[in-house]
């Protein structure tokens, strides 16, 4: 099973948005298309676990999203297991459903502040990263009002956390706007919209929240095609 928000196609259709946020079918496989689109992995991305994994789950989500909650916490146990190996990492992308959540980008700009001022070190700044997205959350849904707090509360300067936010730092709102075009460009009709890469190649698709248990079978399939020979990235 997996669930998604869908981006509405026109606000026409808003009384059928609602009726058409979750989709019921097997994991399987996108020919390479719009997939091939993701962008390559880098050290400026977000990443959960090794950098240089062969394998690496690129997720586009947006934190006013309940599926996306939801699939935060299935990632982390892919992770937690299929990761410890060293050959599984997990990359997150913003992809903040504005037509549909009016606070998603507000929400994606605190994310990616929380990681600017944690520290001058990036691995410490990465790990901020992901302790304000946990947050953000099991928080959810954030009123704004609250995030400096939310911020102070994984270990976070509030002080820092809200001039960065206030000012609205340009080179911070282009990262997101860049996210989310790239999420379009690949193919990504709702959130969360993830593609599995296999030393940067060979893109598998999950639109939507996918079980534990599909994820873990793409994963697998993913780690069988991978040759301890081929470049990682």
């Amino acid at each position: 099973m997996k669930s998604s928000y869908a981006i509405p196609a026109a606000i026409v259709f808003g009384g059928i948005i609602i009726a058409t946020a979750i989709y019921i079918s097997m994991p399987k496989s996108s020919p390479e298309g719009k997939a091939s689109l993701v962008r390559p992995v880098s050290t400026s991305d977000h990443i959960l676990g090794n950098p240089a994994a062969p394998v690496m789950i690129i997720e586009y989500s947006d934190f006013d999203c309940g599926f996306c909650k939801g699939f935060n916490d299935t990632l982390h146990e892919v992770i937690a297991n299929e990761g410890a190996s060293g050959k599984v990492a997990w990359v997150f992308r913003e992809f903040p459903l504005t037509e549909i959540h009016p606070d998603a980008f507000a929400l994606a700009r605190a994310a990616e502040c929380a990681a600017s001022v944690a520290s001058s070190d990036p691995t410490a700044n990465n790990d901020a990263f992901w302790r304000f997205a946990s947050a953000l959350y099991m928080n959810q849904p954030v009123d704004p009002s609250n995030l400096g707090a939310i911020a102070s509360s994984v270990g976070i300067s509030s002080e820092a956390f809200a001039t960065c936010y206030a000012n609205a730092s340009p080179s911070i709102d282009a990262r997101i706007t860049a996210d989310r075009q790239n999420a379009l460009l690949a193919g990504a009709t709702g959130a969360p919209f993830s593609v599995i890469l296999t030393n940067g190649k060979n893109p598998v698709v999950m639109n939507g929240a996918y079980s534990y248990n599909a994820v873990k079978q793409l994963v697998d399939q993913a780690l069988g095609n991978y040759s301890p020979t081929s470049p990682s990235l």
